[in-house]
């Protein structure tokens, strides 16, 4: 679906007005939909995402074959492309969120007062999103199912990088909204890849009830700065982690390994390694030699380099840097609580681990490091809405108001208080 955006500021504004219309319009419906109803389209689309796989695939080749023109680095390339399994990964994330229960109309506490008066907080929807992200089109797919689910109307607005990826999901999507007796717009696409539009839809509160951003720094601090409704976001994936005096040296090499190598270019991928100076002369030249192997580029403190010959030295902004990339900032630290203070000044507040044996040191670092999520000796990698039993998930968010972590169905909703009577009054 593509649409010619006229080039006039009052046209386009228009435009983008019309599209928060129709979506406030349709979640005033999907917010009474049935829940049978909102499963059985995402059934539905998980078939057809499966069925339909290379057409997807097909233009997402479209988009890789332009990367270049925009500059993407190999990660950014990564983040872009489909492959079968990604495909089949994202249709099996609608089935799981099909499965979970429904957080509309959630009862969530309640009780009878000594008046007789019956009070239940039940969870309702937010209203209308605003998703805006770059580079991965099966964002497009967990953003829809998870609005929809939890019953918001959304509007997507990928990046002009994965253009025909998302238009060849969204029609997946769309097309099958009111085959299963749901509002048509309760997805839609932004057709335009004008970033003037973006501004236009953050200026409309009255419409668009919470703007969700996921992508670079530029794009959220875009966002944050414009936006006149409410914003879930997180900046950086700064992520930690710490090897600690009493690690079990295997596990830890298998940890961060994991977690630095995996998939370097996502937001829970590790930037920063902490070595307790206790375990530095043994375990450095260990993972030195691990990482070296797989392509990283070490950048190490003073402590760290005598163990790690080919590294370079380490500055304070790269402690503070999200690399994106394969490249590690290293640092000996002489404590637990060195590394607490370190991770709380220089981290993101996204995700970090710890690996030990000593239960008191894995209780410090769970209480004391200020992070969206915490491991003990588990990869940074795991903070997913997939992999933490979400479904799926909309964003990872290190805000404390009003969702913090992996936001999923539940995060998506708010409540409301049912005070239910038979004629009581306020003395």
């Amino acid at each position: 679906m593509t649409i010619a955006c006229p080039d006039h500021t009052d046209g386009l504004e228009s435009l983008c007005r019309t599209l928060a219309e129709k979506a406030r319009h349709a979640a005033d419906s999907l917010a009474i939909a049935q829940t049978s109803a909102k499963n059985a389209w995402l059934d539905a689309c998980a078939r057809r995402l499966l069925s339909e796989a290379e057409a997807v695939l097909a233009a997402n080749a479209r988009d890789l074959q332009a990367a270049p023109e925009y500059g993407l680095n190999p990660a950014a390339i990564d983040r872009l492309t489909l492959t079968p399994a990604r495909i089949r990964a994202a249709a099996t994330g609608l089935q799981q969120i099909a499965a979970l229960p429904d957080p509309v109309g959630e009862v969530r506490a309640g009780g009878v007062r000594p008046n007789g008066l019956q009070v239940l907080k039940v969870g309702v929807p937010l209203g209308v999103i605003l998703f805006l992200y770059e580079s991965r089109p099966n964002v497009t797919v967990d953003a829809a199912g998870l609005c929809v689910k939890s019953g918001n109307a959304v509007i997507l607005r990928g990046g002009k990088e994965a253009m025909h990826s998302n238009q060849a999901l969204y029609r997946i999507l769309a097309s099958e909204l009111p085959q299963h007796g749901l509002p048509a717009e309760a997805v839609q696409l932004l057709p335009t890849t004008d970033r003037a539009a973006v501004g236009h839809l953050l200026r409309m509160p009255e419409l668009i009830d919470l703007a969700i951003p996921r992508g670079g720094e530029s794009l959220i601090r875009r966002v944050v700065a414009e936006a006149r409704m409410p914003v879930l976001k997180h900046y950086l994936g700064n992520c930690h982690v710490y090897v600690d005096a009493a690690a079990d040296p295997a596990m830890a090499e298998r940890i961060v390994i994991n977690a630095k190598c995996q998939r370097p270019g996502v937001c829970n991928a590790a930037e920063s390694l902490l070595v307790h100076t206790a375990v530095a002369e043994t375990f450095l030249p260990r993972i030195g030699t691990a990482l070296r192997a797989r392509g990283v580029e070490l950048r190490a403190c003073p402590a760290s380099r005598p163990y790690l010959p080919d590294s370079i030295p380490a500055t304070e902004i790269d402690y503070a840097t999200e690399y994106n990339d394969l490249i590690l900032s290293i640092k000996v630290v002489q404590s637990l609580d060195e590394a607490i203070v370190h991770i709380n000044r220089y981290g993101s507040k996204h995700t970090d681990a710890i690996i030990t044996q000593d239960y008191s040191a894995a209780r410090q670092f769970t209480s004391r490091v200020d992070s969206s999520a915490v491991m003990v000796n588990a990869s940074t990698r795991f903070n997913d809405g997939f992999e933490l039993g979400l479904g799926a998930e909309i964003g990872i968010s290190t805000d404390k108001f009003h969702a913090r972590g992996p936001c999923g169905l539940r995060e998506l909703t708010t409540t409301k208080y049912i005070v239910t009577g038979d004629g009581q009054i306020r003395e």
